[in-house]
């Protein structure tokens, strides 16, 4: 009898370190954001998904919700290990290779993540218990990795070949997205990740990549390319099907760089998702320029509850530094718009951009208060590797041994021109206080309850406001 050809086996991992939402354009620690939910190892989920086609037994493993990383290397035994890296974590995350190789010293360790934007070959040098970074978008490099080919011959890898570390060049965006496999959901506890407001399990749907604007702040265009790149609608709705029928998942992400940019394939996807009698919610972002009256209903329709805006500033003059391309006028027209339709709100401003000052802030503080959304975050600028920010911080000298992204987007990372990190810090205490603890909000948050259990997230997320540090 022919002996049967044993698996080979891949670990993939989110490193035991703090909670972040470790998708690339974000790298979010959400500790201290108020309504930020942990978000599932999607990333991972796609490339197990690419390994398990390519004969592979698979794991995933999100060690920030828990788990034992030590035991599970000493009895999965892995011949291949990658772990998604992000730059608020970075040192942490890099020491869970040392760990690995201890335990399985035969194992190929591969890294990814745009953390290794600016840094990629620097880390090949020093960091000799890493094997592989996966450079850009992983999915087609990880099949021909897992596949066997020679490494000079895979596009969008650095390696080390005679101790000299070597990149094979940058691999092409997929363009056909629906060629992907689903997200290998069966693999992960989808109970973890549940909605910051009702409790109930979210599942997060990777609908395009890319965004044309390139953002000072921002990493998408860094990472997934200025074109955008859709699925097909049809494609889709069979991931959201997938999602009720075999997993019972009924909340949604629209997870995008920009969702609503093209009209005609927003109201398709709508239409689709009607047409197919699913009873979902879900959630998307929007730019303040691209919305109108008919797309914002087709969406509420479709099951649209909540839609994200990155507004950014309430000063006019920080908007076109930044080169954010749209008004004051164009939000406050967009929160009309979605308001009208009965779809909630949650605006995104950052605090501590380096052309703010105190009247530039209270600006901002006062349009989150004047457009009256159900949600906001205000963040602290944060200049991470990839972005024109970083570039700038880099070049008037806001970049200094001081400078720090373990909290990331809470804590500055970096003066402005005119404000020390402590003064934004206050200012940002401030602005979340200032919203968060208006009495009309607190009645109107009230009145929206529908259980116990939401009362009780509000009420910890309300704490969290209270006493932040």
């Amino acid at each position: 009898m022919a002996e049967v050809k044993k698996k080979k086996k891949i670990l993939l991992i989110y490193p035991p370190s703090p909670v972040l939402n470790r998708e690339d354009r974000c790298q979010q620690p959400t500790k201290e954001l108020i309504v930020i939910p942990p978000l599932p190892p999607t990333d991972l989920m796609y490339l197990a998904a690419v390994a398990e086609e390519a004969g592979f037994e698979a794991k995933i493993r999100d060690y920030s919700q828990g788990g034992n990383f030590e035991k599970d290397l000493k009895e999965f035994m892995p011949d291949y290990l990658l772990i998604n890296v992000a730059t608020p974590t970075f040192r942490t995350d890099l020491a869970s290779l040392t760990v690995a190789k201890e335990i399985c010293p035969d194992v190929i360790t591969m890294a990814k993540g745009a953390a290794f934007l600016n840094v990629a070959l620097d880390v090949m040098y020093f960091q000799k218990d890493l094997d592989l970074i996966i450079y850009g978008e992983a999915e087609e490099t990880l099949k021909e990795i897992l596949k066997g080919r020679r490494y000079k011959y895979i596009k969008g890898i650095y390696y080390r070949d005679d101790l000299r570390a070597k990149f094979t060049g940058p691999r092409p965006f997929i363009q056909d997205l629906d060629k992907l496999p689903f997200p290998a959901r069966h693999l992960v506890d989808n109970n973890i990740y549940r909605r910051p407001d009702n409790n109930e399990v979210q599942a997060v749907i990777k609908v395009s990549r890319g965004c044309p604007y390139h953002c000072f702040f921002c990493l998408a265009t860094p990472v997934s390319g200025a074109k955008v790149r859709r699925r097909s609608p049809e494609n889709i709705l069979e991931e959201i099907k997938e999602c009720v029928e075999k997993y019972g998942i009924t909340n949604f992400i629209f997870w995008s760089d920009i969702f609503n940019a093209d009209k005609e394939w927003v109201m398709d996807l709508c239409d689709k998702i009607i047409e197919s009698g699913l009873d979902i919610t879900w959630s998307a972002n929007t730019r303040a320029d691209t919305a109108d009256e008919e797309m914002a209903y087709k969406m509420f329709d479709a099951g649209c509850r909540l839609v994200s805006i990155g507004v950014e500033s309430g000063s006019q003059e920080i908007l076109n530094r930044i080169g954010k391309r749209i008004t004051l006028d164009d939000v406050r027209l967009t929160v009309k718009i979605f308001k009208r339709a009965g779809i909630r709100i949650y605006n995104y401003f950052v605090i501590g951009l380096p052309w703010d000052d105190e009247d530039t802030i209270e600006d901002t503080i006062d349009f989150a208060v004047e457009l009256d959304s159900d949600f906001i975050s205000f963040y602290t600028a944060t200049p991470l590797p990839g972005t024109k920010f970083y570039e700038y911080a880099k070049e008037n000298n806001l970049i200094n041994s001081d400078t720090s992204f373990k909290n990331a987007y809470y804590y500055p990372s970096v003066n402005t021109h005119y404000l020390s990190k402590d003064r934004i810090f206050e200012l940002h205490k401030k602005a979340i206080r200032r919203f968060y603890l208006r009495p009309r909000y607190i009645i109107r948050t009230l009145l929206r309850i529908r259980s116990i259990r939401e009362f009780k997230n509000y009420f910890k997320a309300g704490l969290n406001v209270l006493f932040r540090r």
